[in-house]
């Protein structure tokens, strides 16, 4: 991986100089402290918690103050302690673990856990994890705060002096314990500030590192078009004891990251559907891809990569606080994870999620409406692409469905493995619509890549028993709205789910019910030259066969000469029939008519004659069409990727 290479690189170079990140050496120059990005991600303008790239301030220089001896004991100086402010240009987002506004962002001095060589053991890189227990109060380190102190200690390691700062005014070498190495930061706003920050000059020969880590911002307050940048500014409550230049870095650029698209099916009332192979139950098949070149948008919860992580049963679902390396780029939705104060730092909740939220769904008794409990895998077939084969854990692009959208990580429902595609079995789960006859499907990333831009596609499936005389399922049209999950409007830090985003969705249509029509031909109608026509329609739909009884209108359509426009005829009850004259409906007409019934097993008959019918008489019934605004189909590819289906009406 490139970027790893980069960042050892740039570690081994920090290190070089670092010596334990408290290297002295003799010397009164002045300290220097500048400011850099160890890497400048992009940003989701949807997302709410997104994280900025570490913030690094490395200083240089600085007096070696030696031990003073006070009645022939050890008396240590004390260190100078201070607050950092980090102000953003958008609202600060971090989790907040706990009372006072504090936060899961964090300020670690000299790298610990680096796994670098110290020359004092016990301190620098070779410290563990310390943390400051009292973030608010700056208790930790500072006699300024009134409440704890930091000291300098110098030690000597053969001839080069290191300065470190310890909890005790008295300690010795060997005997010192150092002081807490991790600040958590408190969030106000656009701010985030680490109180009572030691800060002791590393001297001539080597440096100090303060690094600021999980620092979220919501990224869609500084707008999606093109590449925006996320500004950070530092100041220090005592710039002469930590004087930084160079103090506004970019620590990130905002972009779009989402685009979503949707096929559109069609279902009519009196043709039923089920999820086995021979009724068409897909209802629309929506994708969710990564925008532009943002190739690193979707991520999983943990960075499957890391040991440790990577072993387990669902990689990069995990919740073991094992990404804690200072500076690692991390391809997850989590941070640099650590325990502090009893909280969790850096670990979000879940993966990318993808939701679709389906309204005005036709329901009534006996509808149901499923999703693919996977992403579906396109197959180019001759007919064209279609979306019926489960992804498993193994393919690169890997989604499932969970319960709800902030339901906790590895809650997926239980899937029946039924027979929902045509060419194989696509294991699906329910979702019931609420009031409003809304329902909500929520899938998570499991697998994905980070360096190719990944298109994740899932099924909806609608199934129904025709019954168009109780009027199920009625004639409507579902609409989705696509986005991230879960969505949210508390874009200033909370205790909330991470990720959270901002719901960008637009309503697009997911499928379509229609009531049940037929279509009749009449191919010769006159009313000129003496002649005139009786059209009878009759409807059949009480039969012996236990079809539904259905009414309905009938729209006529003329073409040829003096073609009228006329009003739909009244509603034609079951078992009866409507009948009427081309000489009242189109005077002086002659040529073909197209009546659209709005219910089933419509039958036409057309009788023409001269007027009296004394000479010449015939007659003839009329053609059912296929309906081209039906597009049930039994077909292998009911969704190519161009557009809806399109097909023959079953039923006739």
């Amino acid at each position: 991986d490139f970027r790893r290479w980069i960042t050892a690189l740039a570690g081994l170079a920090l290190f070089a100089g670092l010596a334990s990140a408290q290297v002295g050496g003799g010397g009164g120059t002045q300290l220097t402290c500048s400011v850099n990005t160890s890497n400048t991600p992009t940003l989701r303008s949807e997302g709410i918690t997104e994280l900025v790239g570490d913030i690094v301030i490395t200083c240089t220089g600085g007096q070696i103050i030696p031990n003073i001896g006070n009645g022939g004991a050890t008396s240590n100086p004390a260190a100078q302690a201070v607050n950092i402010t980090v102000s953003l240009t958008s609202q600060v987002t971090s989790r907040l673990l706990g009372s006072g506004n504090v936060s899961e962002a964090l300020l670690m001095i000299d790298e610990p856990n680096s796994g670098l060589a110290a020359p004092i053991p016990g301190f620098g890189p070779a410290e563990p994890f310390t943390v400051c227990s009292a973030p608010t109060t700056g208790g930790c380190a500072g006699p300024s705060s009134g409440s704890g102190n930091a000291y300098v200690l110098t030690q000597t390691v053969g001839t080069t002096a290191y300065q470190t700062a310890v909890s005790s005014s008295t300690a010795t070498a060997g005997t010192a314990s150092p002081v807490p190495n991790v600040y958590q930061g408190v969030v106000a706003g656009n701010q985030v500030t680490f109180f009572g920050v030691p800060v002791v000059p590393p001297g001539t020969s080597g440096s100090r590192v303060f690094r600021i880590t999980n620092v979220r911002v919501n990224a869609n307050g500084l707008g999606g078009g093109g590449s925006v940048p996320v500004q950070a500014s530092l100041q220090t409550s005592n710039p002469a004891a930590l004087p930084i230049s160079n103090a506004t870095p970019i620590v990130g650029f905002v972009q779009q990251s989402l685009t979503t698209s949707s096929t559109a099916g069609a279902f009519t009332q009196c043709v039923g559907t089920s999820l086995s192979p021979g009724l068409l139950a897909q209802a629309s098949v929506v994708s969710f891809s990564e925008a532009g070149t943002f190739a690193s948008a979707f991520k999983t919860r943990v960075d499957p990569t890391v040991s440790g992580q990577s072993g387990s049963s669902s990689p990069g679902q995990g919740s073991s606080l094992v990404q804690n390396v200072p500076g690692h780029i991390y391809n997850a939705e989590s941070g640099f994870t650590l325990t502090v104060n009893g909280a969790t730092a850096g670990l979000a909740d879940f993966g990318t999620r993808f939701q679709a939220v389906l309204n005005n769904i036709p329901t009534g008794a006996g509808v149901h409406v499923y999703i693919s409990s996977t992403n579906l895998l396109p197959t180019a077939t001759p007919s064209g692409t279609i979306y019926v084969t489960p992804a498993t854990s193994s393919n690169v692009a890997y989604a499932t469905a969970v319960t709800s959208s902030t339901a906790a990580e590895g809650s997926a429902p239980t899937a029946s493995s039924a027979s929902a595609g045509f060419n194989g079995s696509v294991p699906v789960v329910e979702i019931t619509p609420t009031t409003g006859n809304s329902a909500t499907a929520v899938w998570e990333v499991i697998n994905t890549q980070p360096s190719v831009i990944d298109t994740y596609y899932f099924g909806i499936y609608y199934t129904y028993s025709a019954s168009p005389g109780t009027n199920v399922p009625p004639a409507g049209t579902a609409t989705v709205n696509l986005s991230y999950s879960p969505t949210s409007t508390t874009t200033t830090a909370s205790s909330g789910p991470i990720p959270r985003f901002i719901d960008t969705s637009k309503a697009g249509n997911a499928f379509s019910v229609s009531i049940c029509r037929t279509v009749l031909l009449f191919p010769f109608v006159t009313n000129q030259a003496g002649f005139d026509t009786g059209l009878a329609i009759s409807n059949t739909s009480t039969d012996p066969f236990g079809t539904s009884p259905q009414q309905g209108t009938c729209q006529m359509s003329w073409y040829g000469s003096a073609a009228p426009t006329t009003p739909p005829t009244p509603s034609i009850a079951t078992a009866t029939t409507y009948a009427n004259l081309a000489s009242s409906l189109a005077p002086g007409f002659q040529g073909y008519m197209i009546a659209v019934c709005n219910f089933q097993y419509a039958h036409g008959f057309a009788f023409i004659s001269d007027v009296g019918a004394r000479n010449l008489a015939m007659g003839y019934l009329a053609l059912i069409i296929p309906d081209p605004a039906v597009t049930i189909k039994r077909q292998a590819n009911p969704f190519p990727l161009s557009g809806p289906v399109t097909g023959e009406q079953l039923g006739y």
